[in-house]
């Protein structure tokens, strides 16, 4: 009896052992073999662009600020980038979209971040990279679905500095947060990042306190450029910190077995926390999708204790308080476009 158990076990632990094995070389798609889309973006008069943003700020927070500064070194506390600077070929990239996890997983679709961004780095004729950002996790790596906070350096001689984060439900329902080593730069399904040379260099600041009004940090932002530059395409990157106060934020379970249909189903699905700050949270935003099924905002952020996840928006406006340092788009790349899409799953 005692032998059969053993035996048991014993078999179920070789199980788990090969499955570990097999996810962790389940291998990414190649990007050489799926849909590339390269298109201009319009970049704002500077002295424009702070006024138009100010002004619209202001409609949504008490104390605004926003200003082109000398970039301070992003890779000290409490921002914690791979790099030091946003700046130097600043590029937008979405790969995937919601249609490749929603209503079913595509376990297929992933990808190899490091990949996507070699490439687009020989097409704007540059030798190193800084890309940040929010997508899905390398579910291969921990043998289930999470979240990816990417914060990524390729230097020029090829090896990889490794930020990044995944944010994942563990099996009491809690958030947890760990680290991606720098050996795997792979992103499941679908993701929104910017890309630079990392560099030092003038950048977009803006700092707000004491929210006022309905929209989140993000959105305002990005609707006040839409309103103002009509039919003008416009994409920020980089990084912003939430001071203070507390963000909800959802981290993704597992794969979902049955079929996600609705937003109602999605939210039935994911666990939402209330985060608190401070919290560093790094993505894209853009004004209009472009002909291109892009998703408009997309920002994961995370802390150094075990909070990550996907940024809704604060639950204490008076309390809110956000730093924030973005790269204005030269360029954005569209990679693998879903053929077949649909809108939900994508706040």
């Amino acid at each position: 009896m005692r032998f059969s158990i053993c035996l048991r076990f014993s078999r179920a632990a070789s199980i788990v052992i090969n499955l570990a094995r097999i996810m962790a070389t389940v291998s990414a798609v190649s990007i050489d073999k799926v849909p590339f889309e390269e298109k201009e973006l319009f970049v704002p008069d500077a002295q424009e662009l702070k006024e138009v943003l100010s002004s619209g700020l202001k409609k949504n927070f008490e104390q605004v600020s926003v200003d082109f500064v000398e970039c301070p070194d992003l890779s000290q506390e409490p921002f914690n980038l791979a790099s030091s600077g946003l700046c130097g070929s600043p590029t937008i990239l979405e790969y995937g979209g919601a249609p490749f996890l929603l209503p079913l997983v595509q376990r297929d679709k992933l990808y190899d971040l490091d990949e996507i961004c070699q490439k687009v780095s020989r097409a704007r004729n540059i030798s190193q990279y800084l890309v940040v950002g929010a997508g899905a996790g390398p579910f291969p790596l921990l043998g289930t679905n999470c979240e990816g906070v990417f914060n990524l350096k390729r230097n020029a001689d090829g090896t990889i500095v490794s930020k990044s984060h995944v944010a994942l439900v563990n099996a009491k329902l809690e958030c947890e947060r760990r680290n991606i080593p720098a050996s795997d730069t792979r992103s499941a399904l679908l993701g929104n990042v910017y890309l630079s040379e990392g560099k030092r260099g003038k950048i977009l600041r803006i700092h707000c306190k004491n929210r006022t009004g309905p929209n989140n940090f993000i959105t305002q932002i990005r609707e006040t450029l839409a309103n103002h530059f009509v039919e003008k395409d416009i994409g920020l990157g980089g990084a912003f910190l939430l001071k203070s106060g507390k963000a909800h934020q959802h981290v993704m379970q597992d794969f979902s077995k049955t079929p996600i249909n609705t937003e109602e189903q999605l939210n039935s699905w994911l666990k939402f926390y209330d985060m608190s700050a401070p919290l560093v949270a790094v993505g894209t935003l853009v004004t209009g999708e472009m002909d291109m099924d892009l998703r408009l905002q997309h920002f994961h952020s995370f802390s150094s204790s075990h909070w990550a996840g996907h940024y809704h928006y604060d639950t204490t406006p008076e309390a809110a308080e956000y730093e924030a340092y973005f790269g204005i788009g030269e360029r954005i790349f569209r990679i693998d476009k879903p053929e077949v899409t649909h809108k939900f799953g994508r706040d």
